[in-house]
């Protein structure tokens, strides 16, 4: 039976398709036994057909301020320059120095995450990045615009001055921006924001199937875990970087956060600062908007039931996904988790008064034990 089904197998001409990679030297030895182990034949390539093209994916990124390809009237617009001075004080009394985005033309400087941006499906919007400092990008994390577009350095540039990004939002939902250069590290340090896309009816309404309903209240909930080490100042922000070289001071290669949030807020402080803790009417229906910004696996429970309406910005029983999806409740108590960058939204209606406490564990994300809690409080009156 088993030399029947390896016959088979090994026929498909899908697994007898060489497998070709560029790999260093003292990883061939390695490679070879794992596809001895998996019984693929496998290339090993030295050479480089165009220098040029591999390297723009690996650390020789072009830095680059052209003019926005087939740029259009917007129907509205963002500035956002980078800051590199947000510092948040801990419960502990140690200040944690924050990166970001502020907008040039609001009052609020250096904030934490960085100033939402807020649009409606359909909508024509252009972002001007204002790098200011070395290079950086914008990337609208879920929204598909073109490569040129699209705010990820290793398939088209960063911007080392100014650049505005052109795109179009076609599904309501939750969404981010954030940082597409050294990615890891520059989101660690805080370099993201949230992005909601409304429907046509715009804010205070929301999709949910086919339906559009209203809602009375919002809340947008983004848990993150902080390793201090990442925040020195006097870190070289070159680690991190892929193959540029490799991280060989390992720096980068652990992550042990000992401080944790939601939405800026340190715990505990987010059980009562209202910037997190929720308060609302007995009978108003609430949609809350769940963004994992940690790097480890977040465990929510909330104390009511919860109708999810849409994940990572899709619509369940939408136009899009209708086929194979729909809204479905998960009871109040019940966990739920997030991986990193996963969003949920979610629609509660509190059927009773007092105040409700809304645990969010997050969990290594390879071992899956707790390292980390984080709580805020749904107040009904």
């Amino acid at each position: 039976m088993t030399d029947t089904a390896t016959t088979e197998v090994s026929a498909d001409p899908v697994t007898t398709e060489p497998f070709i990679c560029t790999i260093p030297t003292d990883g061939a030895n390695q490679l070879r036994t794992l596809s001895d182990e998996a019984g693929l034949p496998v290339v090993l390539r030295d050479d480089i057909a165009d220098e040029r093209h591999f390297e723009a994916f690996g650390c020789k990124v072009r830095d680059a301020n052209p003019e926005t390809p087939d740029r259009v009237v917007p129907d509205i617009t963002f500035v956002r320059d980078v800051h590199t001075g947000a510092d948040v004080t801990m419960p502990d009394g140690r200040s944690i120095r924050f990166w970001g985005f502020e907008d040039p033309r609001s009052r609020v400087r250096r904030p934490f995450p960085s100033p939402m941006m807020r649009v409606r499906e359909g909508q024509v919007v252009h972002t001007t990045l204002n790098a200011s400092k070395n290079t950086h990008t914008i990337h609208h994390h879920g929204i598909e615009p073109t490569p040129h577009n699209d705010g990820v350095g290793h398939t088209s540039f960063e911007v080392d001055d100014v650049y505005t990004y052109q795109w179009r939002p076609t599904s309501a939902g939750s969404y981010f921006y954030h940082c597409h250069k050294n990615t890891v590290l520059h989101f660690e340090l805080g370099m993201y924001g949230s992005l909601i896309v409304d429907p046509p009816e715009g804010e205070g309404f929301v999709r949910r199937g086919n339906d559009i309903v209203p809602y009375d209240r919002e809340a947008i909930w983004i848990p993150d875990d902080v390793d201090p080490l990442w925040h020195d100042p006097e870190i070289d922000h070159s680690l991190g970087m892929n193959a540029c070289p490799f991280d060989q001071g390992q720096h980068l290669l652990h992550f042990r956060p000992t401080y944790f949030l939601i939405s800026g807020v340190p715990h505990p402080w987010t059980r009562t600062d209202p910037r997190v803790a929720l308060q609302c009417q007995l009978g108003e229906r609430v949609l809350l908007r769940i963004l994992n910004g940690a790097y480890g696996t977040v465990e929510v429970r909330l104390p009511f039931d919860a109708d999810v309406i849409s994940l990572d910005g899709q619509v369940l029983g939408g136009p899009k996904t209708g086929r194979y999806s729909r809204p479905f409740t998960i009871p109040a108590g019940e966990p739920f988790w997030l991986s990193n960058a996963q969003r949920r939204d979610v629609l509660i209606a509190p059927d009773r008064t007092g105040t409700f406490s809304v645990p969010m564990d997050i969990r290594h994300w390879v071992r899956g034990d707790t390292h980390g809690h984080v709580e805020t409080t749904i107040t009904v009156s």
